[in-house]
């Protein structure tokens, strides 16, 4: 996250927009303030992700609250793996098939402009999704002038989007399948998302803590492998 200040959010006029370039990992991400600046922290949880993916079962990759998909992008690049990258804003999922194609990643990437909810309204089973949903209390959204209202507010507690993503998962998830989910305190993995987890069907194996996140690998109950 930005550092906060005490300031509200300024609308951004996409008159005046301009892309900007950020390196995460060895991939160079093109965004604009319309979405959230990519993190290089955040390549954490790409590398989690990829080290996971040599041992988890066949088949793709759905990245939820992709935005410009530096994550899911840094994930998969190296292997053959097909990525779905989903966000509710068109401008992130422009961003992302562009970044994409920036990297050398098109043909094996994809995009979809729908809501969490959506992306589990498809036929297709994942062996990994990754999460980055907003995960900042609504009260508190404030403190970060510099960062897209809904690309940070996360409901009342900042989890209920990261609950929606383990719902999403719970239903797409394959077989041996794993959800790496961030947030941003160990108080929303131990709350919400454990019961999220509880209900359908998905355990915390292992979490991360770093200073400007937490990130977590849930796996279905009856097949628990930490990363």
């Amino acid at each position: 996250m930005t550092e906060p200040t005490t300031t509200g959010h300024e609308p951004v006029d996409d008159r005046e927009v301009r892309p900007r370039t950020a390196y995460v990992g060895r991939l160079e991400i093109q965004w604009d303030p319309r979405i959230l600046e990519p993190r290089p922290w955040t390549a954490e949880q790409s590398r989690w992700a990829a080290s996971l993916l040599t041992d988890l079962p066949p088949g793709p990759v759905l990245e939820l609250c992709a935005g410009a998909g530096h994550i899911g992008l840094l994930a998969v690049a190296g292997t053959r793996r097909e990525l779905v990258c989903v966000d509710i804003d068109p401008v992130a999922t422009e961003y992302a098939a562009a970044n994409a194609r920036r990297n050398g990643l098109a043909a094996q990437v994809s995009t979809r402009t729908e809501s969490i909810a959506d992306a589990a309204e498809h036929p297709t089973s994942y062996s990994l999704v990754l999460a980055d949903p907003p995960w900042v209390a609504s009260a508190e959204t404030g403190r970060f002038p510099e960062d897209p209202l809904r690309a940070i507010d996360g409901g009342a507690d900042g989890s209920a989007l990261a609950v929606d993503c383990v719902r999403t998962a719970g239903r797409v998830l394959a077989p041996g399948g794993a959800l790496v989910l961030q947030v941003g305190t160990e108080a929303q993995l131990d709350g919400p998302v454990a019961a999220a987890g509880r209900e359908h069907g998905l355990v915390e194996v292992e979490r991360r803590v770093f200073e400007r996140g937490v990130l977590a690998l849930l796996r279905h109950a009856d097949g628990q492998v930490s990363g």
